[in-house]
């Protein structure tokens, strides 16, 4: 009864809020529980950056065709359809370090299969969330991720301690199943999407939800909604903003999440089991500061206090700004409680910038919002192999260098190359971004 008294709309974000939580347990518990396998193996830094990295490469060659299908047969099938995949590969491969070629095979799997659902849930907003709730759904929606991080950093230690790293992948299938219950039971398309080809195309303008639960359709060119303007959108300035600050956001993301687990071991000499409740502390601020900007960001335009470009920038400008000198700073700090406060600082005002250019897909191309997010995505998941296979490299050749990896110097270059881009790719957004709509 609960379920059948919340509007549509806003039950199709808690579940995609719920969504990416579930996604980010599963990326964070990887990483967790292979670092532990394979410590316990001897497996070189380099060799754990590439196994490590696999994820992304299977992501990155999934996002566009994501969009792609999400526009053509709904974001609301992709989703589930991609969510059944990973879970199952989860449940059924063995993590075993020393069997590589299936552990590839299974990352590429599991990053293929994820790469459809971030695509797909913005197209699925983009149907079902008016224009004044975009900043706040969606930063909800995404703040799940660093929810769901913080829950693993937090939970999934002590699981891999008390029953094994295998334990992680089970427990990860079965959340993975459940929400596939829940999304199949609760999600619905946008009314009157009577043609599957009509599911992913442009709702979130032309049949708002309103009051009294009707929806009023404008008149939209057939031709125009089912042509996808690719030309114009890789040439697009503004869409090059938000692609060089997803690279940006996703580097600094995926380095941290990858890679703070061996750090603590390695750099401090501080096991993460030992460490409590602290070292979710970073993805928990992200999850605060993601949602305190999108309440920001509605008020903000709702009140007419700023442009929605002028509110997109500032936003960018001030988390990404904010969390390049906390990444830089991180090294400096030699105790786990002043790595805990600066990585907190770094990935919570990253977070904050999401208010900005994580949300510009819907302001530019409302009606292409999948399409839009796959090509961004697709570079933030090229961070993600950059980012976690360099580190590895760079690890490696400060451990030939020095021995081992306890000393700050050791791992400078790893956080400074985030703080830098961090400030070039702000001031990109900054000059090439804008909050109109320029694709109808």
């Amino acid at each position: 009864m609960g379920m059948a008294t919340i509007p549509t709309r806003y039950l199709i974000v808690i579940l995609t809020f719920i969504c990416t939580s579930v996604c980010y347990i599963e990326r964070v518990g990887f990483s967790i529980a292979y670092t532990v396998a394979a410590d316990a193996e001897g497996v070189s830094q380099s060799s754990k950056g590439t196994i490590l990295s696999t994820f992304y490469y299977g992501y990155a060659l999934s996002q566009v065709p994501g969009g792609w299908v999400a526009q053509k047969i709904g974001g609301r099938r992709v989703l589930l359809f991609s969510f059944i995949l990973w879970s199952l590969t989860c449940a059924l491969v063995p993590l075993d370090p020393n069997r590589v070629f299936t552990l590839i095979t299974a990352r590429l799997l599991v990053g293929v299969s994820q790469g459809f659902i971030f695509p797909s849930i913005h197209t699925v907003l983009a149907q079902w969330v008016p224009p004044h709730e975009r900043s706040r759904s969606v930063s909800l929606t995404t703040s799940g991720m660093y929810l769901g991080a913080a829950m693993g950093m937090l939970l999934l230690p002590s699981l891999v301690k008390f029953k094994g790293p295998q334990s992680v992948f089970l427990a990860e299938a079965a959340l993975g199943g459940m929400w596939s219950l829940l999304w199949f039971k609760f999600a619905s398309d946008p009314p009157r999407s009577q043609h599957p080809k009509a599911a992913a195309s442009g709702f979130g303008e032309s049949l708002l939800p309103v009051k009294d639960g009707q929806s009023q359709r404008t008149k939209t060119d057939k031709n125009q909604m089912t042509q996808i303007p690719w030309r114009r959108i890789f040439f697009s300035l503004p869409v090059w903003a938000i692609v060089a600050n997803n690279f940006t956001f996703h580097y600094a993301l995926y380095v941290l999440m990858n890679w703070l687990p061996t750090y603590f071991e390695l750099g401090l000499g501080s096991s993460l089991q030992e460490m409590g409740s602290s070292k979710m502390m970073p993805y928990l601020n992200m999850f605060l500061f993601s949602n305190i900007g999108g309440v920001i960001a509605d008020h903000v335009i709702t009140k007419r206090i700023m442009s929605v470009t002028n509110t997109r920038k500032v936003l960018n400008t001030v988390g990404f700004l904010v969390s390049s000198f906390a990444l830089i700073a991180i090294p400096h700090f030699r105790t786990p409680d002043g790595v805990v406060l600066c990585s907190s600082l770094a990935l919570g005002f990253l977070a904050l910038g999401r208010a900005g250019f994580a949300v510009n897909h819907m302001d530019i191309a409302p009606r292409y919002a999948g399409i839009v997010m796959g090509v961004s995505n697709t570079a933030g998941t090229l961070a993600g192999i950059i980012g976690v296979g360099l580190t590895g490299q760079l690890l490696e050749a400060s451990k030939a260098k020095d021995s081992d990896l306890s000393s700050p110097e050791s791992w400078k270059m790893v956080f400074f190359i985030p703080g830098l881009i961090c400030i070039l790719s702000s001031f990109v957004f900054l000059i090439f971004s804008t909050g109109e709509r320029i694709f109808d």
